[in-house]
């Protein structure tokens, strides 16, 4: 236990190291924020448990309320703006909300646009959601096939170019479930842990996640280039939530099974807060 512990914190220190050669050129916003008495967050509103909308049209969920955390760590009230995959980096450079808690891979070519925070918070991986009675067992199957994805997701293209599926591209996840369920499309490429949520619910009994996860990936909350402070600030609100195990228990809260990244970034955080 203790040496995969020391060898993770091995690799997420090296890490830190390339973290902070990152571009900054601002102080920052965090005096801004207080001043304004508000902390302008982009969540997604169509990403049951992560981010969405209850019966009255209010965004809850697990990044919300991580969301939530920051706001009353600064001392201010949070509001929630509503974004999705084709357009969250964009609010965030010009200005409509000061980060980004939605759900976004960290690649390389994000972080020329945005600034990713390290360490990650979450990670997930690429799976299908399709009807079990369509007997899919391999992604080869879903060659030639309409496949419905979320605009700017990066897994589209990975499931068209080396799968052979026709992906049909839609906006929000909510025009994606009725797509499926009107049958235009045979299947939805999506995060795995997101399908996980789905399953659980009534309505998609008849339905399934059949192949094996692909592309496991690390989640980045961002702020602007050049926001030094908040980007600092975020830094140790992460290490906390890992250390704390906010993470956990939020997953654990919104029904979803504690994922293997949740439970190795407590250990590894945990330890280095603590020594324990």
């Amino acid at each position: 236990m203790l040496n995969s512990i020391f060898k993770g914190l091995v690799g997420v220190l090296s890490l830190a190291a390339i973290a902070a050669t990152a571009p900054t050129v601002n102080a920052g916003s965090i005096d801004d924020i207080k001043a304004r008495g508000t902390i302008k967050v982009g969540v997604k509103a169509d990403y049951k448990p992560y981010g969405f909308r209850d019966p009255s049209g209010d965004i809850i969920g697990i990044e919300p309320e991580l969301a939530k955390d920051v706001a009353d760590k600064l001392g201010v009230k949070v509001e929630y703006v509503p974004v999705v995959g084709s357009n969250r980096m964009q609010f965030l450079q010009q200005g409509k909300i000061d980060m980004m808690i939605a759900t976004m891979t960290d690649r390389p070519d994000r972080r020329k646009v945005v600034w990713i925070v390290w360490p990650n918070y979450y990670s997930s991986g690429t799976n299908i959601i399709t009807k079990k009675s369509y007997g899919f067992k391999k992604w080869e199957d879903l060659r030639g096939k309409p496949v419905c994805g979320i605009q700017g997701a990066f897994y589209n293209k990975k499931t068209g170019r080396d799968f052979g599926a026709k992906i049909v591209a839609f906006k929000g996840t909510s025009e994606v479930y009725t797509a499926l369920k009107s049958n235009r499309c045979v299947a939805f490429v999506f995060d795995d842990s997101a399908i996980v949520a789905k399953l659980s619910e009534k309505a998609w009994a008849d339905y399934e996640m059949p192949l094996p996860t692909i592309d496991d990936a690390s989640w980045g909350l961002a702020v602007k280039h050049g926001d030094k402070d908040l980007h600092h600030f975020m830094a140790d609100q992460v290490r906390h939530w890992h250390a704390s195990g906010r993470i956990l228990g939020l997953e654990t809260k919104w029904g979803v099974a504690n994922t293997p990244f949740a439970k190795r970034m407590h250990e590894q955080w945990r330890y280095f807060e603590t020594g324990k």
